[in-house]
């Protein structure tokens, strides 16, 4: 009969899975703000305390300029590994995940939602401590955002695909308890208020988050173009990182 409505059950393209699942992640990111504004608290209390004072020696005329790159990628590991590790072994424990595997979603949908929705997360983040430094005397070059963001990106698809392999096979308390001392290690040396410890590129290889850094200042800081290093660096993280989560994420 013509008019008639005629259901048309079936599942959802995978874009549309993609897109909605990626803007749930957001969400449920946006009802933890007190997560989101601790990720952000060391690092501004580094920006202020390292950057304005001479509490650490740095062999740079630009000291803000130094720290400030620096904040941007411990902000980074903060939000893509420590706080991506520890929500999702949660999730994982309180059977979350065992749902959305019941759903359409695959498990590299989930992988890839994730990832996408911590990247807007990094993105929004990196903008805000950057206007902040920008306020206190920083001026990056602009001119080499291009290269700055896309080292970015790679390094938060390294850091979310190493977060969601910790969440995968360790108990949620072991996982924030390990994630958070790789957190405080990497502060201490990785390069954030002083030189990487040797300050070589073979040792900067071997820390993401020294690599990182180190690119943020050649690429703003410096107005330079990022080391070869540190993009092989970077992407090898990303390559294993995000291959071994795809091998051993388990939805329960």
């Amino acid at each position: 009969m013509s008019g008639t409505f005629t259901p048309a059950p079936g599942r959802a393209g995978m874009r549309t899975i993609l897109i909605r699942q990626t803007r749930m992640e957001l969400l449920l990111t946006a009802r933890r703000a007190e997560a989101v504004v601790l990720a952000m608290g060391v690092p501004l209390l580094v920006l202020f305390g390292a950057g304005l004072t001479d509490v650490t020696k740095l062999s740079t005329h630009d000291r803000l300029g130094y720290v400030a790159a620096g904040v941007i990628a411990l902000t980074v590991m903060s939000t893509a590994f420590t706080g991506q590790a520890i929500s999702t072994g949660y999730e994982r424990s309180y059977g979350v995940l065992k749902r959305l595997g019941a759903s359409p979603l695959t498990r590299a949908g989930l992988l890839t939602a994730k990832t996408a929705a911590i990247c807007c997360l990094v993105l929004a983040q990196s903008v805000v401590l950057a206007g902040i430094a920008a306020a206190l005397g920083w001026r990056p070059h602009l001119t080499q955002l291009p290269a700055a963001l896309a080292v970015t990106l790679i390094t938060t698809a390294a850091y979310s695909g190493f977060a969601l392999v910790f969440a995968s096979l360790l108990r949620p308390e072991t996982t924030t308890g390990l994630a958070t001392l790789v957190y405080v290690m990497m502060l201490a040396l990785g390069g954030v208020m002083f030189p990487a410890i040797g300050g070589s590129h073979i040792e900067v290889l071997f820390m993401p988050l020294a690599a990182h850094a180190e690119a943020l200042r050649a690429s703003l800081t410096d107005g330079g173009a990022v080391p070869l290093t540190d993009w092989i660096a970077l992407g090898g993280w990303a390559v294993v990182g995000v291959g071994t989560a795809v091998r051993t994420v388990r939805w329960e």
